[in-house]
Protein backbone atom coordinates (compact mmCIF):
# COMPACT_ATOMS: atom_id res chain seq x y z
CA UNK A 1 0.00 0.00 0.00
CA UNK A 2 1.40 2.98 -1.04
CA UNK A 3 5.19 3.92 -1.35
CA UNK A 4 7.04 0.79 0.42
CA UNK A 5 9.45 3.42 1.98
CA UNK A 6 7.00 6.69 1.73
CA UNK A 7 6.20 6.45 5.82
CA UNK A 8 10.46 6.78 6.17
CA UNK A 9 10.75 9.18 3.37
CA UNK A 10 7.62 11.91 4.07
CA UNK A 11 6.41 13.47 6.97
CA UNK A 12 2.75 14.01 7.76
CA UNK A 13 1.33 17.28 6.39
CA UNK A 14 -1.22 19.00 7.90
CA UNK A 15 -3.87 20.70 5.78
CA UNK A 16 -3.23 24.34 5.58
CA UNK A 17 -5.81 26.93 7.37
CA UNK A 18 -6.47 30.50 7.54
CA UNK A 19 -4.62 32.23 10.28
CA UNK A 20 -6.43 32.84 13.57
CA UNK A 21 -6.77 36.28 13.44
CA UNK A 22 -8.54 36.68 9.96
CA UNK A 23 -10.97 34.03 10.67
CA UNK A 24 -12.09 34.72 13.48
CA UNK A 25 -13.70 37.66 11.35
CA UNK A 26 -16.04 34.95 9.29
CA UNK A 27 -18.08 32.28 9.78
CA UNK A 28 -16.97 29.83 6.41
CA UNK A 29 -14.82 26.89 6.49
CA UNK A 30 -11.18 27.77 7.04
CA UNK A 31 -9.71 24.65 6.69
CA UNK A 32 -7.76 24.26 2.66
CA UNK A 33 -8.01 20.35 1.37
CA UNK A 34 -4.97 18.85 0.37
CA UNK A 35 -3.84 19.77 -3.10
CA UNK A 36 -3.49 16.70 -5.81
CA UNK A 37 0.39 16.29 -4.88
CA UNK A 38 -0.27 16.57 -1.31
CA UNK A 39 -2.96 14.01 -1.24
CA UNK A 40 -0.25 11.94 -3.20
CA UNK A 41 2.67 11.98 -0.69
CA UNK A 42 0.61 11.15 2.37
CA UNK A 43 -0.89 8.56 0.20
CA UNK A 44 2.49 7.38 -0.11
CA UNK A 45 3.19 7.14 3.80
CA UNK A 46 0.64 4.25 3.95
CA UNK A 47 2.27 1.30 5.10
CA UNK A 48 2.13 -2.13 3.94
CA UNK A 49 1.56 -2.79 7.45
CA UNK A 50 0.11 -6.37 6.82
CA UNK A 51 -2.99 -5.60 9.42
CA UNK A 52 -4.95 -2.39 9.07
CA UNK A 53 -5.95 -1.27 12.44
CA UNK A 54 -6.66 1.84 10.62
CA UNK A 55 -9.81 -0.08 9.38
CA UNK A 56 -11.23 -1.07 12.83
CA UNK A 57 -10.75 1.55 14.26
CA UNK A 58 -12.55 3.48 12.09
CA UNK A 59 -16.55 2.75 12.82
CA UNK A 60 -17.72 2.83 9.73
CA UNK A 61 -14.88 0.23 8.47
CA UNK A 62 -13.73 2.44 5.72
CA UNK A 63 -10.98 0.51 3.21
CA UNK A 64 -8.56 3.22 4.24
CA UNK A 65 -5.28 1.49 2.92
CA UNK A 66 -6.63 0.88 -0.56
CA UNK A 67 -7.80 4.34 -1.08
CA UNK A 68 -4.34 5.78 0.39
CA UNK A 69 -2.95 3.92 -2.33
CA UNK A 70 -5.14 4.74 -5.09
CA UNK A 71 -4.72 8.53 -4.29
CA UNK A 72 -0.75 8.07 -4.37
CA UNK A 73 -1.34 6.28 -7.64
CA UNK A 74 -3.41 9.19 -8.43
CA UNK A 75 -6.37 7.12 -9.03
CA UNK A 76 -9.08 9.54 -7.50
CA UNK A 77 -12.21 8.41 -8.89
CA UNK A 78 -11.50 4.31 -8.12
CA UNK A 79 -10.52 6.17 -4.83
CA UNK A 80 -13.81 7.75 -4.18
CA UNK A 81 -15.80 4.67 -5.04
CA UNK A 82 -14.08 3.14 -2.43
CA UNK A 83 -14.60 5.33 -0.07
CA UNK A 84 -18.33 5.96 -1.49
CA UNK A 85 -18.97 1.98 -0.44
CA UNK A 86 -18.60 2.07 2.95
CA UNK A 87 -19.00 5.97 4.01
CA UNK A 88 -22.56 7.58 2.65
CA UNK A 89 -21.29 11.08 3.73
CA UNK A 90 -17.47 11.48 3.95
CA UNK A 91 -17.52 15.02 3.33
CA UNK A 92 -19.00 15.24 6.98
CA UNK A 93 -16.30 12.45 8.75
CA UNK A 94 -13.51 14.54 7.01
CA UNK A 95 -14.62 17.71 8.93
CA UNK A 96 -15.59 17.15 11.90
CA UNK A 97 -14.77 13.41 13.01
CA UNK A 98 -12.02 13.35 15.56
CA UNK A 99 -10.16 10.57 13.66
CA UNK A 100 -9.76 7.14 15.86
CA UNK A 101 -8.63 5.83 12.37
CA UNK A 102 -5.60 7.85 12.66
CA UNK A 103 -4.62 6.69 16.38
CA UNK A 104 -5.16 2.90 15.29
CA UNK A 105 -2.75 3.92 12.36
CA UNK A 106 0.31 1.28 12.87
CA UNK A 107 2.67 4.41 12.64
CA UNK A 108 1.20 5.91 15.51
CA UNK A 109 3.13 3.42 18.02
CA UNK A 110 6.18 5.49 17.37
CA UNK A 111 5.66 8.28 14.96
CA UNK A 112 3.13 10.70 12.93
CA UNK A 113 0.00 8.69 11.63
CA UNK A 114 -1.25 9.10 7.88
CA UNK A 115 -3.21 12.30 7.03
CA UNK A 116 -6.46 9.83 6.32
CA UNK A 117 -8.89 12.48 7.48
CA UNK A 118 -7.28 14.60 5.03
CA UNK A 119 -7.24 12.17 2.09
CA UNK A 120 -10.41 11.54 2.62
CA UNK A 121 -11.39 15.16 3.04
CA UNK A 122 -9.30 15.85 -0.36
CA UNK A 123 -10.94 12.63 -2.14
CA UNK A 124 -14.67 13.69 -1.35
CA UNK A 125 -14.52 17.54 -2.48
CA UNK A 126 -12.66 16.28 -5.59
CA UNK A 127 -15.32 13.84 -6.16
CA UNK A 128 -18.13 16.45 -5.93
CA UNK A 129 -16.06 18.64 -8.35
CA UNK A 130 -15.79 16.10 -10.69
CA UNK A 131 -19.68 15.24 -10.46
CA UNK A 132 -18.99 11.98 -9.66
CA UNK A 133 -21.57 11.98 -6.88
CA UNK A 134 -24.72 10.97 -7.91
CA UNK A 135 -27.97 9.72 -7.08
CA UNK A 136 -28.17 5.77 -6.60
CA UNK A 137 -31.65 5.02 -7.70
CA UNK A 138 -33.15 1.72 -7.33
CA UNK A 139 -34.61 -0.74 -10.21
CA UNK A 140 -37.40 -1.65 -8.43
CA UNK A 141 -39.54 -0.12 -5.61
CA UNK A 142 -40.46 -2.45 -3.28
CA UNK A 143 -44.12 -1.21 -2.04
CA UNK A 144 -42.87 -1.17 1.96
CA UNK A 145 -43.02 2.38 3.48
CA UNK A 146 -40.41 3.46 6.08
CA UNK A 147 -41.15 6.49 8.22
CA UNK A 148 -37.07 7.44 9.82
CA UNK A 149 -37.61 10.02 13.01
CA UNK A 150 -34.69 12.28 13.00
CA UNK A 151 -32.65 13.67 10.49
CA UNK A 152 -29.30 13.72 11.65
CA UNK A 153 -26.47 11.90 9.99
CA UNK A 154 -28.03 8.52 11.60
CA UNK A 155 -31.37 9.44 10.14
CA UNK A 156 -29.91 10.80 6.76
CA UNK A 157 -27.77 7.23 6.43
CA UNK A 158 -30.69 5.07 7.20
CA UNK A 159 -32.81 6.84 4.82
CA UNK A 160 -30.56 7.13 1.98
CA UNK A 161 -29.47 3.53 2.60
CA UNK A 162 -33.34 1.78 2.64
CA UNK A 163 -34.35 4.32 -0.02
CA UNK A 164 -31.23 2.35 -2.06
CA UNK A 165 -33.01 -0.99 -1.24
CA UNK A 166 -35.96 0.42 -2.95
CA UNK A 167 -38.16 1.05 -0.07
CA UNK A 168 -39.94 4.10 0.15
CA UNK A 169 -38.66 6.59 3.16
CA UNK A 170 -40.00 9.65 5.06
CA UNK A 171 -37.72 11.36 6.87
CA UNK A 172 -39.27 13.41 9.69
CA UNK A 173 -37.22 16.20 11.35
CA UNK A 174 -38.63 18.43 13.86
CA UNK A 175 -36.67 22.16 13.33
CA UNK A 176 -36.93 23.83 9.83
CA UNK A 177 -33.99 22.44 7.75
CA UNK A 178 -33.06 18.84 7.47
CA UNK A 179 -29.36 18.02 9.50
CA UNK A 180 -29.96 17.67 12.95
CA UNK A 181 -27.20 18.55 15.07
CA UNK A 182 -25.24 18.85 11.84
CA UNK A 183 -27.50 21.77 10.96
CA UNK A 184 -27.74 23.00 14.35
CA UNK A 185 -25.22 22.06 16.48
CA UNK A 186 -21.60 22.41 14.49
CA UNK A 187 -20.82 25.53 13.54
CA UNK A 188 -20.37 27.35 10.13
CA UNK A 189 -16.93 27.55 10.73
CA UNK A 190 -16.25 23.78 10.86
CA UNK A 191 -18.90 22.50 8.41
CA UNK A 192 -20.83 24.50 5.67
CA UNK A 193 -24.27 23.76 5.78
CA UNK A 194 -24.30 23.78 2.18
CA UNK A 195 -22.84 20.48 2.42
CA UNK A 196 -25.62 19.08 3.88
CA UNK A 197 -28.16 20.81 1.28
CA UNK A 198 -26.24 18.73 -1.60
CA UNK A 199 -26.71 15.60 0.05
CA UNK A 200 -30.09 16.21 0.10
CA UNK A 201 -30.57 16.69 -3.12
CA UNK A 202 -29.39 13.81 -3.83
CA UNK A 203 -31.81 11.54 -1.59
CA UNK A 204 -34.44 13.34 -2.73
CA UNK A 205 -33.36 12.02 -6.58
CA UNK A 206 -32.83 8.88 -4.75
CA UNK A 207 -36.90 8.79 -3.75
CA UNK A 208 -36.24 9.90 0.19
CA UNK A 209 -38.99 12.41 1.21
CA UNK A 210 -38.26 15.11 3.68
CA UNK A 211 -41.22 16.70 6.21
CA UNK A 212 -39.31 19.23 8.44
CA UNK A 213 -41.20 21.09 11.14
CA UNK A 214 -42.68 17.53 11.77
CA UNK A 215 -42.09 16.22 15.63
CA UNK A 216 -43.30 12.24 16.33
CA UNK A 217 -44.12 12.16 20.12
CA UNK A 218 -46.23 14.10 22.76
CA UNK A 219 -47.67 17.20 22.67
CA UNK A 220 -44.00 19.58 23.76
CA UNK A 221 -41.67 17.22 21.91
CA UNK A 222 -41.08 20.16 18.87
CA UNK A 223 -40.34 22.41 21.62
CA UNK A 224 -38.20 25.40 19.97
CA UNK A 225 -39.97 25.42 16.97
CA UNK A 226 -43.61 26.58 17.31
CA UNK A 227 -44.13 25.86 13.85
CA UNK A 228 -43.26 22.05 14.26
CA UNK A 229 -46.80 19.99 13.56
CA UNK A 230 -46.93 17.01 16.21
CA UNK A 231 -47.27 13.75 15.02
CA UNK A 232 -49.18 10.88 17.53
CA UNK A 233 -46.37 7.98 17.41
CA UNK A 234 -49.44 5.62 17.20
CA UNK A 235 -50.35 7.00 13.84
CA UNK A 236 -46.83 6.49 12.50
CA UNK A 237 -46.59 3.17 13.17
CA UNK A 238 -50.04 2.17 11.74
CA UNK A 239 -49.23 3.61 8.19
CA UNK A 240 -45.52 2.32 7.88
CA UNK A 241 -44.26 -0.86 7.48
CA UNK A 242 -41.15 -0.05 9.86
CA UNK A 243 -40.05 3.23 11.91
CA UNK A 244 -36.20 3.83 12.56
CA UNK A 245 -35.72 6.51 15.80
CA UNK A 246 -32.36 8.13 15.20
CA UNK A 247 -32.70 11.02 17.41
CA UNK A 248 -30.11 12.73 18.98
CA UNK A 249 -29.09 12.46 22.44
CA UNK A 250 -30.55 15.75 23.58
CA UNK A 251 -31.25 15.73 27.02
CA UNK A 252 -28.62 18.16 28.30
CA UNK A 253 -26.46 17.37 31.40
CA UNK A 254 -27.44 20.56 33.90
CA UNK A 255 -25.29 22.23 36.39
CA UNK A 256 -26.82 21.88 40.14
CA UNK A 257 -25.58 24.64 42.22
CA UNK A 258 -26.56 27.88 43.45
CA UNK A 259 -27.45 30.70 40.73
CA UNK A 260 -27.76 28.27 38.20
CA UNK A 261 -31.38 29.77 37.56
CA UNK A 262 -29.68 33.53 36.93
CA UNK A 263 -30.54 35.00 33.55
CA UNK A 264 -27.12 34.65 31.59
CA UNK A 265 -26.48 31.27 32.58
CA UNK A 266 -27.32 28.83 29.37
CA UNK A 267 -26.64 25.24 27.60
CA UNK A 268 -24.64 25.71 24.82
CA UNK A 269 -27.45 24.21 22.69
CA UNK A 270 -29.17 27.39 23.37
CA UNK A 271 -26.60 29.06 22.18
CA UNK A 272 -24.80 28.07 19.11
CA UNK A 273 -27.97 27.17 17.21
CA UNK A 274 -29.16 30.61 17.34
CA UNK A 275 -25.30 31.63 15.46
CA UNK A 276 -25.69 28.59 12.87
CA UNK A 277 -29.41 30.23 12.13
CA UNK A 278 -28.15 34.04 11.58
CA UNK A 279 -25.01 32.54 9.49
CA UNK A 280 -28.47 31.20 7.08
CA UNK A 281 -30.21 34.32 7.02
CA UNK A 282 -32.97 33.97 9.23
CA UNK A 283 -34.46 37.03 10.46
CA UNK A 284 -35.96 37.52 14.25
CA UNK A 285 -33.60 35.07 16.02
CA UNK A 286 -33.23 35.55 19.15
CA UNK A 287 -30.72 38.36 20.68
CA UNK A 288 -27.92 36.14 22.57
CA UNK A 289 -24.38 37.03 22.17
CA UNK A 290 -21.35 36.92 23.56
CA UNK A 291 -20.15 40.45 22.62
CA UNK A 292 -17.92 42.16 25.13
CA UNK A 293 -18.63 39.54 27.76
CA UNK A 294 -16.64 37.44 30.33
CA UNK A 295 -17.69 34.18 28.70
CA UNK A 296 -16.98 30.69 30.97
CA UNK A 297 -17.60 27.84 29.53
CA UNK A 298 -17.86 24.79 31.83
CA UNK A 299 -16.98 21.79 29.86
CA UNK A 300 -13.93 20.70 28.04
CA UNK A 301 -15.42 18.80 24.80
CA UNK A 302 -16.41 19.32 21.26
CA UNK A 303 -19.14 21.37 22.33
CA UNK A 304 -17.29 23.29 24.58
CA UNK A 305 -14.39 24.44 21.96
CA UNK A 306 -17.34 24.97 19.54
CA UNK A 307 -18.65 27.78 21.91
CA UNK A 308 -14.95 28.94 22.24
CA UNK A 309 -14.64 29.84 18.31
CA UNK A 310 -18.65 31.23 18.43
CA UNK A 311 -17.80 33.40 21.00
CA UNK A 312 -14.24 34.40 19.78
CA UNK A 313 -16.46 35.56 16.37
CA UNK A 314 -18.88 37.32 18.67
CA UNK A 315 -15.93 39.72 20.31
CA UNK A 316 -15.86 38.34 24.06
CA UNK A 317 -14.59 40.29 26.25
CA UNK A 318 -12.57 37.23 27.49
CA UNK A 319 -13.11 33.76 27.50
CA UNK A 320 -12.78 30.73 29.83
CA UNK A 321 -13.09 27.32 29.60
CA UNK A 322 -12.96 24.74 32.58
CA UNK A 323 -12.69 21.05 32.92
CA UNK A 324 -13.72 19.07 35.75
CA UNK A 325 -11.45 16.12 34.99
CA UNK A 326 -7.50 16.63 35.51
CA UNK A 327 -5.52 17.46 32.11
CA UNK A 328 -4.40 14.84 30.03
CA UNK A 329 -0.89 14.33 29.02
CA UNK A 330 0.40 15.81 25.97
CA UNK A 331 2.13 12.63 24.59
CA UNK A 332 3.62 12.24 21.08
CA UNK A 333 3.08 9.19 20.85
CA UNK A 334 -0.40 6.53 21.03
CA UNK A 335 0.43 4.70 24.25
CA UNK A 336 -2.70 2.20 24.51
CA UNK A 337 -2.53 2.16 20.60
CA UNK A 338 -4.64 1.00 18.55
CA UNK A 339 -7.51 1.84 20.94
CA UNK A 340 -8.48 5.55 21.68
CA UNK A 341 -6.03 7.72 24.22
CA UNK A 342 -6.78 10.21 26.24
CA UNK A 343 -4.56 13.07 25.60
CA UNK A 344 -4.42 16.97 25.24
CA UNK A 345 -6.50 17.88 22.25
CA UNK A 346 -6.22 21.25 20.91
CA UNK A 347 -8.82 22.41 18.29
CA UNK A 348 -8.57 24.85 16.00
CA UNK A 349 -10.97 27.23 17.96
CA UNK A 350 -8.49 27.35 21.41
CA UNK A 351 -5.77 28.41 19.04
CA UNK A 352 -7.84 31.10 18.47
CA UNK A 353 -7.51 32.42 22.06
CA UNK A 354 -8.95 30.84 25.41
CA UNK A 355 -7.89 30.01 28.76
CA UNK A 356 -8.52 26.67 29.60
CA UNK A 357 -7.99 25.02 32.96
CA UNK A 358 -8.56 21.63 34.22
CA UNK A 359 -9.88 19.77 37.54
CA UNK A 360 -12.18 22.56 38.16
CA UNK A 361 -15.37 22.59 39.66
CA UNK A 362 -18.08 25.39 39.63
CA UNK A 363 -19.30 25.84 43.38
CA UNK A 364 -21.97 28.39 42.60
CA UNK A 365 -23.21 31.36 40.69
CA UNK A 366 -23.37 34.88 41.73
CA UNK A 367 -25.36 37.84 40.07
CA UNK A 368 -26.94 41.16 40.08
CA UNK A 369 -30.12 42.36 39.25
CA UNK A 370 -30.98 38.64 38.16
CA UNK A 371 -28.29 38.34 36.30
CA UNK A 372 -24.67 36.33 36.46
CA UNK A 373 -22.17 38.28 37.55
CA UNK A 374 -19.74 36.19 39.00
CA UNK A 375 -18.55 32.40 38.83
CA UNK A 376 -16.82 31.33 42.04
CA UNK A 377 -15.08 27.46 41.54
CA UNK A 378 -12.67 25.11 43.28
CA UNK A 379 -10.04 23.14 42.05
CA UNK A 380 -10.24 19.24 43.01
CA UNK A 381 -8.35 16.26 42.91
CA UNK A 382 -9.03 13.07 41.57
CA UNK A 383 -8.22 9.82 44.22
CA UNK A 384 -9.12 5.84 43.37
CA UNK A 385 -11.71 7.64 41.16
CA UNK A 386 -13.26 10.21 43.60
CA UNK A 387 -13.00 13.80 43.65
CA UNK A 388 -12.17 16.23 46.61
CA UNK A 389 -11.94 19.24 46.58
CA UNK A 390 -8.45 21.14 47.12
CA UNK A 391 -8.63 23.33 50.87
CA UNK A 392 -7.95 26.78 50.29
CA UNK A 393 -8.11 26.93 46.30
CA UNK A 394 -11.90 29.08 45.77
CA UNK A 395 -11.50 31.08 44.01
CA UNK A 396 -13.67 33.87 42.02
CA UNK A 397 -14.22 35.31 38.37
CA UNK A 398 -16.25 37.69 36.82
CA UNK A 399 -19.04 35.60 34.29
CA UNK A 400 -21.45 37.40 32.20
CA UNK A 401 -22.18 34.73 29.92
CA UNK A 402 -21.86 31.25 31.43
CA UNK A 403 -22.06 28.17 28.66
CA UNK A 404 -22.97 24.60 30.00
CA UNK A 405 -21.07 22.33 27.63
CA UNK A 406 -20.67 18.90 29.67
CA UNK A 407 -22.36 16.92 27.43
CA UNK A 408 -25.41 14.95 27.07
CA UNK A 409 -27.31 12.62 29.21
CA UNK A 410 -29.88 10.23 27.11
CA UNK A 411 -32.74 10.89 24.20
CA UNK A 412 -35.50 12.90 24.96
CA UNK A 413 -37.44 10.51 27.11
CA UNK A 414 -41.05 11.24 26.30
CA UNK A 415 -40.50 10.60 22.69
CA UNK A 416 -39.28 6.68 23.69
CA UNK A 417 -41.89 6.74 25.93
CA UNK A 418 -45.04 7.80 23.77
CA UNK A 419 -43.42 5.03 21.64
CA UNK A 420 -43.49 2.60 24.49
CA UNK A 421 -39.75 1.62 24.04
CA UNK A 422 -38.08 -0.15 26.23
CA UNK A 423 -34.93 2.06 27.64
CA UNK A 424 -31.72 0.73 28.99
CA UNK A 425 -29.77 1.96 31.96
CA UNK A 426 -29.07 5.27 30.71
CA UNK A 427 -31.80 5.98 29.37
CA UNK A 428 -31.84 5.39 25.35
CA UNK A 429 -33.58 3.17 23.43
CA UNK A 430 -32.70 -0.50 24.74
CA UNK A 431 -31.41 -2.35 21.40
CA UNK A 432 -28.57 -4.70 20.44
CA UNK A 433 -26.51 -4.59 17.58
CA UNK A 434 -25.96 -8.14 16.78
CA UNK A 435 -27.69 -11.08 15.69
CA UNK A 436 -30.99 -11.37 14.74
CA UNK A 437 -33.54 -8.79 15.39
CA UNK A 438 -30.41 -6.20 16.07
CA UNK A 439 -31.60 -2.39 15.95
CA UNK A 440 -35.38 -3.41 16.62
CA UNK A 441 -36.97 -2.03 19.67
CA UNK A 442 -39.02 -3.80 22.10
CA UNK A 443 -41.85 -2.46 20.09
CA UNK A 444 -42.61 -4.44 16.80
CA UNK A 445 -41.78 -3.01 14.01
CA UNK A 446 -39.86 0.13 15.55
CA UNK A 447 -36.08 0.08 15.25
CA UNK A 448 -33.17 2.76 16.72
CA UNK A 449 -29.79 3.89 16.01
CA UNK A 450 -27.61 6.43 16.81
CA UNK A 451 -27.61 8.18 19.72
CA UNK A 452 -30.93 7.53 20.46
CA UNK A 453 -29.53 3.80 20.97
CA UNK A 454 -26.14 4.44 21.95
CA UNK A 455 -26.01 8.27 23.98
CA UNK A 456 -24.08 11.00 22.73
CA UNK A 457 -21.06 9.81 20.37
CA UNK A 458 -19.69 10.99 17.10
CA UNK A 459 -21.04 11.51 13.36
CA UNK A 460 -19.04 8.50 12.23
CA UNK A 461 -20.75 6.56 15.19
CA UNK A 462 -24.19 7.86 13.65
CA UNK A 463 -23.99 6.99 10.06
CA UNK A 464 -22.41 3.60 11.06
CA UNK A 465 -25.34 2.52 12.91
CA UNK A 466 -27.72 4.49 10.71
CA UNK A 467 -26.39 2.47 7.72
CA UNK A 468 -26.51 -1.03 9.73
CA UNK A 469 -29.84 -0.39 11.44
CA UNK A 470 -30.98 -0.11 7.74
CA UNK A 471 -29.89 -3.21 6.74
CA UNK A 472 -31.73 -4.53 9.91
CA UNK A 473 -34.92 -3.26 8.65
CA UNK A 474 -34.76 -4.26 4.81
CA UNK A 475 -34.36 -7.93 6.65
CA UNK A 476 -36.99 -7.13 8.47
CA UNK A 477 -39.22 -6.01 5.39
CA UNK A 478 -37.93 -8.53 2.52
CA UNK A 479 -36.51 -11.74 4.50
CA UNK A 480 -32.73 -10.40 3.58
CA UNK A 481 -30.88 -7.65 2.14
CA UNK A 482 -28.11 -7.07 -0.20
CA UNK A 483 -27.37 -3.70 1.84
CA UNK A 484 -23.69 -3.74 3.33
CA UNK A 485 -23.29 -3.54 6.98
Amino acid sequence: MGKVTGFLEYQRLHEAAEAPEARKQHYREFVLRLSEEEGKVQGARCMDCGIPFCMSGCPVNNIIPDFNDLVYRSDWLRAFQTLDSTNNFPEFTGRVCPAPCEEACTLRINSDPVGIKSIEHAIIDKAWEEVWVKPVVPAARTGKRVAVVGSGPAGMAAAQQLARAGHSVVLFEKNDRIGGLLRYGIPDFKMEKGLIDRRIEQMKAEGVEFRTNHAVGPAGVGAGNPAAKVLDPATISDEFDAVVLTGGAEQARDLPVPGRELAGVHFAMDFLPLQNRRVAGDSKVEDLWATGKHVVIIGGGDTGSDCVGTSNRHGAASITQFELLPMPPDVDKNPVWPYWPQRLRTSSSHEEGAGRDWAVATKRLEGEGGKVKKLVAARVEWKDGKMQEVPGSEFAMPADLVLLAMGFVSPVQSMLDAFGVEKDARGNAKATTDGAGCYATSVPKVFAAGDMRRGQSLVVWAIREGRQCARAVDEFLMGASDLPR
